[in-house]
């Protein structure tokens, strides 16, 4: 690898992230329950289309087709003893479409190896042992990094428990740098009850490339804790991948109703606070990703878009927020 995180973002100041990957795969015809990451040997040309919409759209960074690559969720679609093969083609899917974007515009583009939660709790939580949470992400760790990514993405987590776990998995196997997200979904916490402070104090000291948010309740939520996390000064990149808006029904459909305007407005005031890398996740199109480019750039003025709450995601938060925090001390 012959470009970092740090390289791209001292060399632009900033780096922007793609964007969705599930909700993509999913307008191009995944069915609900089936495995995305099959998609990377059954439907490669697929997935390599999303990837290479983001970066025909500005992307310096893209995330491979891995999110769910962990034995634990492979289970569930009768796939876990090919967990090696799904991660493999994954990164090297990545490496492909970003090797041919460097080859078209001259411009380093990094792949970053996504890695979710494994959909269990840890012990005395759940039923899921450190060893068996620690073997999982080994194996997806070392399946990624022998696929070609530059770096390991582990994102939309809960617990810190379960990403202190993740971070030393994927150090067991290789010495590629790791960034990590979390979600924040509930009254700016995360599931799990973690704080943007909490997430900085833990994870500021695991020598990351870099530490933020991803998905989320909502942009106001998100934008919130990325500022806090880049404010907190662990001198650690932040990262801040927020959904297109909150999915709402249009006719027959769940759409999300984000435009690339609200987005890009919302990448703007994140870099304006320290926020060194900023994409989009669940929802989000090429075209969002098209808009922050172009603002970040400075070739279009910040949107004006006022970001407000759902109303019902507001009444939801002020019933989380009467509710006992306990499970706060578990992460």
């Amino acid at each position: 690898m012959t470009t970092t995180l740090n390289d791209l973002v001292k060399s632009k100041g900033y780096v922007v992230a793609d964007g969705a990957m599930g909700t993509q795969l999913f307008a191009a015809g995944l069915s609900s329950g089936w495995s995305p990451e099959e998609w990377n040997l059954s439907h490669a040309a697929e997935v390599r289309a999303v990837h290479r919409g983001y970066l025909q759209a500005g992307a310096d960074l893209i995330v491979t087709n891995s999110f769910g690559g962990n034995c634990f969720r492979q289970s569930l679609h009768g796939f876990e003893r090919r967990v090696g093969e799904l991660n493999q083609a994954a990164a090297q899917i990545g490496r492909l479409e970003a090797d041919a974007e460097t080859e078209r515009s001259g411009r380093p583009v990094l792949v970053a190896g996504s890695m979710g939660p494994t959909g269990e709790l840890l012990a005395p939580l759940g039923t899921m042992g450190v060893a068996a949470c620690e073997a999982a992400f080994a194996e997806q760790s070392a399946a990624l990094a022998a696929g070609g990514v530059d770096l390991l993405w582990i994102e939309t987590m809960s617990a810190l428990d379960e990403v202190e776990a993740a971070v030393r998995a994927a150090r067991s196997v290789c010495d590629l740098p790791i960034a990590v997200t979390m979600s924040f979904d509930t009254a700016g916490c995360t599931m799990m009850g973690v704080t943007g402070k909490e997430l900085a104090g833990r994870l500021g000291a695991l020598d990351l490339a870099a530490i933020g948010a991803n998905c989320g309740n909502n942009v106001p939520d998100t934008e919130a804790v990325v500022i806090a996390i880049a404010s907190a000064g662990s001198g650690t990149l932040t990262v801040s991948k927020p959904n297109a808006g909150v999915p709402v029904w249009r006719k027959d459909a769940l759409v999300y109703d984000g435009t690339p305007e609200l987005l890009a407005a919302h990448a703007h005031r994140a870099h304006t606070a320290g926020v060194g890398v900023i994409g989009s996740c669940c929802g989000s199109t090429p075209a969002h990703t098209e808009k922050i480019v172009a603002v970040l750039a400075g070739e279009e003025p910040p949107p004006s878009v006022q970001v407000v709450l759902n109303p019902q995601t507001a009444l939801d938060e002020r019933l989380v927020r009467r509710r006992p925090r306990r499970r706060r001390n578990h992460g």
